[in-house]
């Protein structure tokens, strides 16, 4: 089952990419997956072109992709038979969401997936990444598969030329979806349009959600705690107090760095409490107050320090120290249960093309960041989120880039 807090899935669920090369299937495979795993639901990318590199090398020539190579075409099927059979295997024994990232070009290759899936009582979800605009898909051509390991050492004119005959092969045998029977999402120039049909349950419902706010538009996005508030002074959980004298000067740096490094548009979010509100004032920019960005509800542990809830609640302090992401503060919350508070949030970062500043606070922000680092989710209450620090990431194809900022 996912985290004991969040939404139950009652079926395991594979989801198989279907598209061209260069078109974002695997970007989009690795986001979802990357998503998924952040809510709770064990899961796991079986990509083919890995399988294909364990198998023949990375070196192949683009006449391997020929759909008239016969004997290319036995040994790419055998390959995708087998990633397909670890893939059941795995979602059998263990896993709820597979993602089975490969082209799936042509009608049989995606009947055979249906069929096999069926045999074993799961259910399919096809997404089908579609890429008219060839500015995207020329980006995608120089910017990811030139870092390809299919091209490791092979000079730039060279691997493109390659690539860009291994996506005619593909083009020569691609057989779009059109059956109404299946449970399917086209994610159109990457997300500029997004077409669903049989979309059924919770879980379908969420990736719909997701898949509908992603983008690739590089934007930069900046977390950082408020300054040290006078609750932080004495080791107090919670509270709605007021920034100490500390906290005040990291306001005017961070507002000077701000003007500097931030040029307009950008967007500010701070959570509803005072502390994040005054560390964003000196900034002199409209903000967003989110109550979604409120620090974590410490219910009766509130407004005390930990040496206190310690001697007065030994149990739990002690259940807190085991088990951070699962302990709920009484009456209160839970990192699990942050987590799905948090999680429109996410969608919302994903939508924005502009670079985002969010000042929050270190639960919050914990989690927030576990999903943009690409951090398991079982880390996110142990991440280091310091006050007075920035965390400026950039999100990238495969993954973020991060550089931290330490202003006092």
């Amino acid at each position: 089952m996912p985290h004991r807090h969040g939404p139950a899935l009652n079926q395991r669920l594979v989801i198989a990419m279907v598209g061209l090369p260069a078109r974002g299937k695997t970007y989009t495979a690795r986001k979802l997956s990357r998503y998924l795993a952040w809510r709770g639901y064990k899961t796991k990318v079986f990509n083919v072109g890995n399988y294909r590199r364990d198998s023949v090398g990375a070196a192949v020539p683009a006449a391997f992709f020929d759909p008239a190579n016969e004997s290319a075409a036995a040994s790419r099927q055998k390959i995708a038979l087998e990633a397909l059979t670890d893939m059941l295997k795995w979602i059998r024994e263990s896993g709820q969401v597979a993602i089975y990232d490969a082209t799936n070009s042509t009608k049989m290759r995606r009947k055979r997936i249906r069929n096999r899936c069926a045999r074993v009582g799961v259910r399919v979800l096809f997404i089908e990444t579609i890429c008219n605009d060839k500015a995207i898909v020329e980006n995608n051509i120089i910017e990811t598969k030139l870092t390809s390991p299919d091209y490791k050492g092979v000079a730039s004119a060279k691997a493109v030329a390659d690539f860009r005959a291994r996506i005619a092969h593909y083009e020569h045998a691609y057989q779009t979806i059109t059956s109404e029977a299946i449970s399917y999402i086209k994610v159109i120039d990457v997300g500029r349009q997004v077409v669903s049909n049989r979309i059924q349950g919770y879980l379908m419902g969420q990736i719909v959600n997701f898949l509908m706010n992603l983008h690739i538009s590089s934007r930069k996005i900046y977390l950082t705690r408020h300054g040290q508030s006078l609750a932080n002074m004495k080791d107090i959980v919670g509270s709605d107090s007021d920034l100490s004298p500390l906290g005040k000067k990291y306001a005017e740096k961070l507002a000077e760095y701000v003007h500097t490094h931030l040029k307009p548009p950008y967007t500010v979010w701070t959570s509803t409490l005072k502390r994040t509100r005054q560390t964003a004032k000196a900034i002199g920019h409209s903000t967003m107050q989110i109550k979604a960005l409120d620090e974590i509800d410490a219910g009766i542990c509130d407004g005390l320090s930990y040496e206190e809830i310690e001697r007065r609640w030994p149990d739990e302090f002690a259940a807190r120290a085991t088990d951070k992401l699962h302990y709920r503060y009484p009456r209160g919350e839970s990192y699990d249960d942050v987590i799905e508070r948090v999680n429109p949030l996410i969608i919302e970062i994903e939508r924005q093309n502009f670079p985002l500043l969010v000042i929050g606070h270190q639960a919050v922000l914990r989690t927030l960041y576990a999903y943009l680092a690409d951090k398991p989710r079982s880390e996110a209450p142990h991440l280091e989120v310091p006050l007075h620090v920035i965390i400026e990431l950039t999100p990238k194809a495969y993954g973020c880039e991060e550089r931290r900022i330490s202003l006092l």
